[in-house]
């Protein structure tokens, strides 16, 4: 894809935006199902629902929606927008690691873990790789803009 008015630089990864284009799809859904039916997954998952706060399910469901509006917007590249992939890929490691913390200590069933799968899990190599790949093609970018000043003139 390319930004409106700007140059799309190649990616090793063409598969990049249409993957980011997935994530963004998807987290736009999932925040979506989560705000309109904050104690589905709750019941899902054989947990009493949020008995006295839904709002704050429903609030996490509404900064998912804000992540996939954010890979919507790193879909048309990849390349140039890889903070966004990173604070993604951020959120979805730290976001397990957090589960795991709150199931081991006894405040979350094992079983609400199992929607980490397709929410997190599933996310972390893609999400790696395109950011591998903005690392070499930026890498790539700083050694050609020094080699252009330092021989300029």
């Amino acid at each position: 894809m390319k930004w409106p008015g700007g140059k799309q630089a190649e990616s090793r990864a063409p598969w990049g935006p249409g993957l980011l284009l997935l994530a963004g799809v998807y987290n736009v859904a999932w925040g979506l199902f989560v705000i309109g039916w904050p104690e589905t997954m709750f019941r899902r998952a054989g947990f009493e629902p949020m008995p006295n706060y839904p709002e704050l399910w429903q609030c996490l469901g509404m900064v998912i929606g804000v992540y996939g509006i954010g890979y919507l917007i790193a879909a048309t590249d990849p390349l140039r927008h890889w903070p966004i992939v990173l604070v993604g890929l951020l959120g979805k490691v730290f976001g397990p690691i957090g589960f795991v913390w709150a199931a081991a200590h006894g405040r979350l069933p094992w079983s609400f873990g199992g929607m980490l799968v397709t929410n997190d899990l599933l996310w972390w190599i893609p999400f790696g790789v395109l950011l591998w790949d903005a690392w070499k093609h930026h890498q790539g970018s700083c050694q050609d803009v020094d080699h252009r000043v330092r021989y300029a003139g």
